[in-house]
């Protein structure tokens, strides 16, 4: 632990990120000690990033579209700024040296914070990756387009982003610098499925380390627990809450981080459906969702629920949406907002009577931790070159949560997405572990 602060080698440090010795036992409501075989598995999947000694804070540049309180910027940026609990304490090996703020609300913290930490308040895009020069002078790009007042499209509601006008700024920057660095993309890559497949092929055909997508699939997780890699699937469940668009992806990406890792790897999606109201149960009755997933992810996520009566409560406010799998596997994503405000997935395997489900935690209120292991795999990527996840991931989700928002805007239309054949590969980057600053919850 060479580089860090002394209290911070101590396993009773708040800022150190330990990795759990113990896994939830719902059996008996309490801990049971990780036995050898679940130790292996879990030290075997820790990431380079924190089992590396800590290395010098590389230079990057932050692309926003606003700064105040509790914005995504706020949470990820100032954990680079400000430490990982953003109370002057450690943080991630990365030094902000220029920002571009699009906008300035009444409330921007932005401006302050760069004067504070003698940050370049760039006037361009490109002028925050050069620094006034004709070379690329980061050493990475964070892309936080999320937030601010943006119009929506007028049939569909999607809040437009300007995800690929940034990212397209980015990626001329780099051109004209000469020298390509990891770029990283805040949540789905942008509102509409073109522009997020021309970002993907940018980044491709220029060779851009290009890491994406939310804090979801690296939050905490009850029990500690990963699906086996290269199981079978017989059928997925992921359950989220909110806004269709805005919540719809963070439960699509929750889903698709645990799904992906069925036998074969990722295969692609060939048939999306949103449905509301009679619709959901009437897709029940036809096989293409199971009750007996979904009553397990709400147990899973403590969520109250019961199953003579959740179908009800389901037509009256919730959201599903269908998905079929180029490899056969179904799987749904059920928004039940009225019935619980949390995100979990469920899973049946084959051989296995009960459901494997987990409950993926968020923090409520600053810092917002679960933005730490976000932080950390974006550090990663900046420092290897290598993205600690695939892109694919997010470009899957992306392409979905599209189509989902046509479906709901033409009344439960089913799509057929041949567009939708992504195949990738995994990885078994660690999603966070428990620390004394952040209890499970009970």
């Amino acid at each position: 632990f060479r580089g860090y602060p002394p209290a911070c080698t101590s396993l009773s440090c708040p800022f150190f990120l330990r990795l759990p010795l113990h896994v939830l036992n719902e059996e008996n409501g309490g801990m049971a000690r990780m036995n050898r075989r679940q130790a292996l598995c879990t030290f075997g999947a820790l990431p380079l990033a924190l089992r590396a000694e800590p290395r010098e804070a590389l230079p990057v540049a932050a692309v926003v579209t606003e700064y105040r309180r509790n914005s995504h910027a706020d949470v990820i940026v100032g954990k680079i700024l400000e430490g990982f609990h953003q109370d002057g304490g450690a943080g991630p090996a990365l030094k902000v040296v220029s920002m571009y703020l699009d906008q300035l609300p009444q409330r921007d913290l932005g401006l302050a914070l760069c004067k504070k930490h003698g940050v370049r308040v760039a006037k361009t895009i490109g002028d925050a990756v050069t620094m006034g020069t004709n070379k690329t002078q980061v050493a990475g790009v964070l892309s936080i387009g999320e937030h601010g007042n943006y119009p929506q499209t007028p049939d569909t509601r999607q809040r437009m982003y300007p995800r690929r006008r940034f990212f397209d700024s980015i990626a001329a920057a780099l051109r004209k610098g000469g020298k390509v660095v990891p770029v990283f993309n805040d949540k789905h890559l942008a509102y509409n499925w073109k522009d997020a497949k021309h970002m993907h092929e940018t980044a491709k055909q220029m060779g851009i380390p290009f890491l994406a997508g939310s804090s979801l699939p690296v939050t905490w997780r009850l029990p500690a627990t990963s699906v086996p890699l290269g199981a079978v699937m017989e059928g997925a469940m992921g359950i989220g809450y909110g806004g269709s668009e805005s919540y719809g992806f963070h439960a699509l990406e929750t889903l698709q981080c645990v799904v992906e890792r069925r036998r074969g790897g990722e295969t692609g999606i060939v048939e999306i459906q949103a449905v509301k109201g009679q619709a959901i149960e009437e897709a029940r009755k036809a096989g293409r969702w199971s009750l007996d997933l979904l009553m397990a992810a709400c147990h899973a996520a403590k969520i109250k629920a019961d199953a003579a009566t959740l179908p009800t409560h389901l037509s009256q406010r919730a959201t599903l949406f269908l998905l079929r799998y180029r490899d056969g596997l179904r799987a749904a994503v059920a928004m039940i907002n009225g019935v619980g405000n949390q995100f979990a997935t469920a899973v049946k395997l084959r051989g296995q009577h009960k459901p494997l489900a987990h409950w993926f935690w968020l923090q409520d209120g600053r810092p917002y931790g679960h933005f730490i292991f976000l932080v950390k795999a974006i550090e990663h990527t900046i420092h290897t070159g290598r993205p600690a996840y695939p892109v694919e991931r997010t470009l899957l989700t992306t392409g979905v949560l599209d189509r989902v928002m046509h479906s709901l805007h033409q009344n439960g239309r089913r799509f057929d997405t041949p567009e939708l054949a992504i195949p990738y590969r995994p990885t078994d980057w660690a999603f966070a572990n428990l620390n004394d600053k952040h209890p499970i919850p009970r």
